[in-house]
Protein backbone atom coordinates (compact mmCIF):
# COMPACT_ATOMS: atom_id res chain seq x y z
CA UNK A 1 0.00 0.00 0.00
CA UNK A 2 1.62 3.33 -0.83
CA UNK A 3 1.87 5.75 2.28
CA UNK A 4 -0.17 8.92 2.52
CA UNK A 5 1.72 11.79 2.37
CA UNK A 6 2.75 13.34 4.99
CA UNK A 7 1.31 16.26 6.67
CA UNK A 8 0.07 18.02 9.84
CA UNK A 9 -2.93 15.75 9.93
CA UNK A 10 -1.62 12.41 9.53
CA UNK A 11 -2.16 11.07 12.62
CA UNK A 12 -4.80 12.59 13.62
CA UNK A 13 -7.90 10.01 14.32
CA UNK A 14 -10.61 10.06 12.07
CA UNK A 15 -13.07 7.55 13.56
CA UNK A 16 -12.97 8.38 17.62
CA UNK A 17 -15.80 6.24 18.48
CA UNK A 18 -14.56 3.36 16.17
CA UNK A 19 -11.04 3.66 18.02
CA UNK A 20 -12.31 3.77 21.65
CA UNK A 21 -14.81 0.77 20.90
CA UNK A 22 -11.44 -1.10 19.67
CA UNK A 23 -9.82 -0.23 22.49
CA UNK A 24 -12.50 -0.65 25.32
CA UNK A 25 -13.21 -4.41 23.44
CA UNK A 26 -9.45 -5.14 24.04
CA UNK A 27 -9.57 -4.27 27.66
CA UNK A 28 -12.86 -5.89 28.49
CA UNK A 29 -10.74 -9.13 26.86
CA UNK A 30 -8.01 -9.00 27.82
CA UNK A 31 -8.77 -8.27 32.01
CA UNK A 32 -11.96 -10.77 32.15
CA UNK A 33 -10.43 -13.58 29.47
CA UNK A 34 -7.06 -13.16 29.56
CA UNK A 35 -6.43 -12.38 33.32
CA UNK A 36 -9.99 -13.36 34.50
CA UNK A 37 -10.16 -10.11 36.82
CA UNK A 38 -13.52 -8.54 37.24
CA UNK A 39 -12.68 -4.80 36.90
CA UNK A 40 -10.03 -1.91 37.13
CA UNK A 41 -7.29 -0.07 39.40
CA UNK A 42 -6.08 3.44 38.07
CA UNK A 43 -3.91 5.87 39.74
CA UNK A 44 -4.80 9.07 38.65
CA UNK A 45 -3.44 12.00 39.39
CA UNK A 46 -4.84 14.73 37.21
CA UNK A 47 -3.17 14.49 34.22
CA UNK A 48 -4.44 13.80 30.47
CA UNK A 49 -3.13 10.09 30.26
CA UNK A 50 -4.29 8.48 33.29
CA UNK A 51 -7.76 10.67 32.89
CA UNK A 52 -8.49 8.31 29.82
CA UNK A 53 -6.92 5.44 30.53
CA UNK A 54 -9.83 5.58 33.79
CA UNK A 55 -12.81 7.06 31.46
CA UNK A 56 -11.78 4.06 28.77
CA UNK A 57 -11.83 1.76 31.92
CA UNK A 58 -15.07 2.98 33.29
CA UNK A 59 -16.60 2.47 29.37
CA UNK A 60 -15.36 -1.08 29.63
CA UNK A 61 -16.29 -2.24 32.89
CA UNK A 62 -18.84 0.39 34.87
CA UNK A 63 -17.68 2.77 37.06
CA UNK A 64 -18.82 0.38 39.98
CA UNK A 65 -15.88 -1.65 38.73
CA UNK A 66 -12.91 0.56 38.77
CA UNK A 67 -11.08 2.36 41.85
CA UNK A 68 -9.11 5.26 41.15
CA UNK A 69 -5.91 5.47 43.58
CA UNK A 70 -4.78 9.01 44.29
CA UNK A 71 -1.05 8.52 45.76
CA UNK A 72 0.03 12.12 47.02
CA UNK A 73 3.39 12.30 48.75
CA UNK A 74 5.04 15.48 50.63
CA UNK A 75 6.61 17.11 47.11
CA UNK A 76 3.53 16.30 45.40
CA UNK A 77 1.16 19.61 44.04
CA UNK A 78 -2.20 19.90 45.62
CA UNK A 79 -3.25 20.47 41.87
CA UNK A 80 -2.90 16.83 41.34
CA UNK A 81 -5.26 15.27 44.01
CA UNK A 82 -7.77 17.98 43.44
CA UNK A 83 -7.91 17.55 39.47
CA UNK A 84 -8.36 13.78 39.81
CA UNK A 85 -11.01 14.08 42.73
CA UNK A 86 -12.85 16.09 39.92
CA UNK A 87 -11.78 13.82 37.51
CA UNK A 88 -13.50 10.42 39.49
CA UNK A 89 -16.48 12.60 40.23
CA UNK A 90 -17.22 13.35 36.22
CA UNK A 91 -16.93 9.21 35.76
CA UNK A 92 -18.55 8.26 39.25
CA UNK A 93 -15.78 5.98 40.64
CA UNK A 94 -15.14 4.97 44.04
CA UNK A 95 -11.63 7.24 44.77
CA UNK A 96 -9.02 5.63 47.84
CA UNK A 97 -6.57 8.11 49.00
CA UNK A 98 -2.75 6.64 49.81
CA UNK A 99 -0.20 9.51 50.98
CA UNK A 100 3.20 7.38 50.28
CA UNK A 101 5.37 10.06 51.75
CA UNK A 102 6.07 7.25 55.18
CA UNK A 103 6.81 4.71 52.49
CA UNK A 104 9.25 7.11 50.53
CA UNK A 105 10.65 7.85 54.13
CA UNK A 106 11.43 4.54 55.59
CA UNK A 107 13.08 4.25 51.71
CA UNK A 108 15.59 7.18 52.27
CA UNK A 109 13.84 8.62 49.04
CA UNK A 110 14.03 12.45 50.48
CA UNK A 111 17.22 11.71 52.29
CA UNK A 112 19.39 10.18 49.41
CA UNK A 113 18.00 12.28 46.98
CA UNK A 114 19.07 15.70 48.98
CA UNK A 115 22.91 14.29 49.82
CA UNK A 116 23.35 14.28 45.88
CA UNK A 117 21.71 17.99 45.57
CA UNK A 118 24.11 19.35 48.60
CA UNK A 119 27.04 17.90 46.49
CA UNK A 120 26.22 20.00 44.40
CA UNK A 121 24.81 22.82 45.92
CA UNK A 122 25.95 23.21 49.14
CA UNK A 123 24.16 25.42 50.98
CA UNK A 124 20.78 23.36 49.10
CA UNK A 125 18.03 22.15 51.78
CA UNK A 126 14.45 21.00 51.34
CA UNK A 127 13.28 23.58 54.03
CA UNK A 128 14.86 26.65 52.10
CA UNK A 129 14.61 25.49 48.76
CA UNK A 130 12.68 23.84 46.29
CA UNK A 131 14.34 22.19 43.00
CA UNK A 132 14.29 20.20 40.00
CA UNK A 133 16.25 18.03 36.88
CA UNK A 134 15.88 18.89 33.41
CA UNK A 135 17.63 19.01 30.06
CA UNK A 136 18.50 22.52 28.39
CA UNK A 137 19.42 21.76 25.31
CA UNK A 138 17.92 22.27 22.18
CA UNK A 139 17.02 19.33 19.97
CA UNK A 140 16.15 20.82 16.79
CA UNK A 141 19.36 22.46 16.86
CA UNK A 142 21.89 19.73 17.95
CA UNK A 143 22.43 15.95 17.92
CA UNK A 144 24.23 15.17 21.31
CA UNK A 145 23.28 13.25 24.14
CA UNK A 146 21.20 14.81 26.77
CA UNK A 147 23.22 16.97 29.74
CA UNK A 148 20.81 17.37 32.67
CA UNK A 149 21.33 20.10 34.83
CA UNK A 150 20.24 20.66 38.19
CA UNK A 151 18.00 23.95 39.57
CA UNK A 152 17.29 25.26 42.75
CA UNK A 153 15.07 28.43 43.94
CA UNK A 154 15.19 30.05 47.51
CA UNK A 155 12.42 32.01 49.02
CA UNK A 156 13.37 35.44 47.98
CA UNK A 157 13.39 33.56 44.25
CA UNK A 158 17.08 33.34 43.60
CA UNK A 159 17.49 30.75 40.94
CA UNK A 160 20.71 28.47 40.86
CA UNK A 161 21.09 26.13 38.06
CA UNK A 162 24.16 23.68 37.52
CA UNK A 163 25.22 20.95 34.65
CA UNK A 164 24.84 17.80 37.27
CA UNK A 165 27.81 15.24 37.24
CA UNK A 166 26.30 12.24 36.35
CA UNK A 167 27.17 10.32 40.01
CA UNK A 168 24.82 12.93 41.30
CA UNK A 169 22.11 12.72 38.43
CA UNK A 170 22.29 8.99 38.86
CA UNK A 171 21.34 9.36 42.90
CA UNK A 172 18.90 11.96 41.75
CA UNK A 173 17.25 9.91 39.63
CA UNK A 174 17.73 6.40 41.52
CA UNK A 175 16.22 8.15 44.67
CA UNK A 176 13.47 9.92 42.56
CA UNK A 177 12.40 6.54 41.04
CA UNK A 178 11.56 5.39 44.62
CA UNK A 179 8.21 7.39 44.07
CA UNK A 180 6.85 5.27 41.06
CA UNK A 181 7.80 2.39 42.29
CA UNK A 182 6.33 2.35 45.80
CA UNK A 183 2.63 3.78 43.70
CA UNK A 184 2.96 0.62 41.65
CA UNK A 185 3.03 -1.47 44.93
CA UNK A 186 0.23 0.39 46.33
CA UNK A 187 -1.74 0.04 42.81
CA UNK A 188 -1.01 -3.49 43.01
CA UNK A 189 -2.15 -4.20 46.44
CA UNK A 190 -5.69 -2.78 45.67
CA UNK A 191 -5.94 -4.89 42.82
CA UNK A 192 -5.03 -7.67 44.63
CA UNK A 193 -7.92 -7.29 47.53
CA UNK A 194 -10.49 -6.45 44.90
CA UNK A 195 -9.50 -9.30 42.02
CA UNK A 196 -8.70 -6.58 39.19
CA UNK A 197 -6.14 -5.30 37.10
CA UNK A 198 -3.63 -2.82 37.31
CA UNK A 199 -4.57 -0.37 34.08
CA UNK A 200 -1.81 1.20 33.15
CA UNK A 201 -1.44 4.62 32.19
CA UNK A 202 1.45 5.29 29.55
CA UNK A 203 0.91 6.73 26.44
CA UNK A 204 3.14 5.78 23.38
CA UNK A 205 5.95 8.19 23.21
CA UNK A 206 6.46 7.22 27.06
CA UNK A 207 6.46 3.57 26.37
CA UNK A 208 8.66 3.83 23.17
CA UNK A 209 11.43 6.87 24.10
CA UNK A 210 11.51 5.19 27.81
CA UNK A 211 9.62 7.73 29.79
CA UNK A 212 8.82 5.28 32.54
CA UNK A 213 10.25 3.77 35.66
CA UNK A 214 10.88 -0.30 35.39
CA UNK A 215 8.43 -1.79 37.76
CA UNK A 216 7.24 1.35 38.60
CA UNK A 217 4.94 3.36 36.29
CA UNK A 218 5.98 0.89 34.24
CA UNK A 219 4.61 -2.17 35.86
CA UNK A 220 0.98 -2.65 35.08
CA UNK A 221 -1.32 -5.65 33.42
CA UNK A 222 -2.44 -3.83 30.49
CA UNK A 223 -1.73 -0.39 28.88
CA UNK A 224 -4.93 0.78 26.85
CA UNK A 225 -3.54 3.95 25.59
CA UNK A 226 -0.12 2.23 24.91
CA UNK A 227 -0.20 2.61 21.40
CA UNK A 228 -1.91 5.99 20.88
CA UNK A 229 0.19 9.55 20.34
CA UNK A 230 -0.27 12.06 22.63
CA UNK A 231 -2.73 14.07 20.32
CA UNK A 232 -4.87 11.19 20.10
CA UNK A 233 -5.25 11.00 23.71
CA UNK A 234 -6.27 14.41 23.60
CA UNK A 235 -8.60 13.84 21.01
CA UNK A 236 -10.42 11.10 23.02
CA UNK A 237 -10.27 12.99 26.19
CA UNK A 238 -12.74 15.52 24.06
CA UNK A 239 -14.80 12.97 22.80
CA UNK A 240 -15.07 11.17 26.58
CA UNK A 241 -15.96 14.10 28.19
CA UNK A 242 -12.72 14.39 30.34
CA UNK A 243 -13.08 17.54 32.88
CA UNK A 244 -11.74 20.74 30.38
CA UNK A 245 -9.28 21.88 33.51
CA UNK A 246 -7.69 18.40 32.88
CA UNK A 247 -7.38 18.86 29.35
CA UNK A 248 -5.88 22.31 29.04
CA UNK A 249 -3.20 21.78 32.10
CA UNK A 250 0.04 21.76 30.75
CA UNK A 251 1.65 17.84 31.40
CA UNK A 252 3.66 17.62 34.43
CA UNK A 253 6.41 15.13 35.88
CA UNK A 254 4.97 16.29 39.56
CA UNK A 255 8.10 14.78 40.97
CA UNK A 256 10.27 17.27 41.71
CA UNK A 257 9.32 20.36 43.70
CA UNK A 258 9.78 23.00 41.33
CA UNK A 259 7.11 22.91 38.70
CA UNK A 260 8.48 21.01 35.79
CA UNK A 261 7.36 20.13 32.38
CA UNK A 262 7.39 16.73 30.60
CA UNK A 263 9.12 18.59 27.74
CA UNK A 264 11.26 20.40 29.83
CA UNK A 265 12.58 16.86 31.70
CA UNK A 266 12.83 14.31 29.35
CA UNK A 267 10.91 15.06 25.76
CA UNK A 268 12.81 18.50 24.98
CA UNK A 269 9.63 19.32 22.38
CA UNK A 270 6.24 20.54 22.51
CA UNK A 271 4.06 17.20 22.09
CA UNK A 272 2.39 18.93 19.21
CA UNK A 273 5.52 18.78 17.06
CA UNK A 274 6.96 15.60 18.75
CA UNK A 275 3.84 13.40 18.00
CA UNK A 276 4.71 14.21 14.09
CA UNK A 277 8.51 13.70 14.14
CA UNK A 278 7.93 10.68 15.79
CA UNK A 279 5.45 9.17 13.23
CA UNK A 280 7.68 10.49 10.80
CA UNK A 281 10.46 9.14 11.67
CA UNK A 282 8.93 5.77 12.65
CA UNK A 283 7.61 5.38 9.18
CA UNK A 284 10.19 6.13 7.25
CA UNK A 285 9.47 9.69 5.74
CA UNK A 286 12.43 11.25 4.51
CA UNK A 287 13.50 14.61 6.40
CA UNK A 288 12.96 16.55 3.63
CA UNK A 289 9.32 15.73 3.97
CA UNK A 290 8.77 16.04 6.87
CA UNK A 291 10.61 19.26 7.05
CA UNK A 292 8.36 20.73 4.13
CA UNK A 293 5.03 20.12 5.77
CA UNK A 294 6.31 20.87 9.68
CA UNK A 295 8.11 24.35 8.28
CA UNK A 296 11.60 23.03 9.18
CA UNK A 297 14.72 22.31 7.78
CA UNK A 298 16.07 18.55 6.77
CA UNK A 299 18.86 18.95 9.52
CA UNK A 300 16.76 20.04 11.94
CA UNK A 301 14.29 17.08 11.39
CA UNK A 302 17.49 14.68 10.97
CA UNK A 303 18.66 15.41 14.85
CA UNK A 304 15.57 14.85 16.11
CA UNK A 305 15.77 11.40 14.34
CA UNK A 306 18.83 11.02 15.75
CA UNK A 307 17.42 11.91 19.16
CA UNK A 308 14.77 9.36 18.60
CA UNK A 309 16.89 6.43 17.69
CA UNK A 310 19.33 7.32 20.73
CA UNK A 311 16.53 7.35 23.52
CA UNK A 312 14.90 3.93 21.72
CA UNK A 313 18.54 2.13 21.99
CA UNK A 314 19.51 3.40 25.44
CA UNK A 315 16.25 2.78 27.04
CA UNK A 316 15.95 -0.79 25.34
CA UNK A 317 16.58 -2.33 28.64
CA UNK A 318 12.99 -0.56 30.36
CA UNK A 319 11.12 -2.82 27.73
CA UNK A 320 12.93 -5.79 28.16
CA UNK A 321 11.65 -8.84 30.27
CA UNK A 322 13.70 -10.61 32.99
CA UNK A 323 16.44 -12.83 30.77
CA UNK A 324 16.75 -16.36 32.24
CA UNK A 325 18.08 -18.43 29.11
CA UNK A 326 20.82 -19.41 31.45
CA UNK A 327 21.37 -23.42 30.95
Amino acid sequence: MEKKAFSKSIIKLEDIQKTCDTIIQKLRHDVHTVLNRKGGIVGISGGIDSSVSLALTVKAFGAENVIGIMLPEKDSSPDSKAFAQKLADKFGVKTIVEDITGALEGFKCYQRRDEAMTRVFPEYNPVDYKSKISIKQNVLMQNIPSVFSLTIIDKKGEVKSKVLPIKEYLQIVAASNFKQRCRMSMLYYHAEANHYAVIGTPNKHEVEQGFFVKYGDGGADVMPIGDLYKNQVYQIAEYLGVPKEIINRTPTTDTYTMEQTQEEFFYQLPYELMDLLWFGWENGYEPAEVAKALDLTSEQVAHVNKTFERKKKTTEYLRMAPMREYR
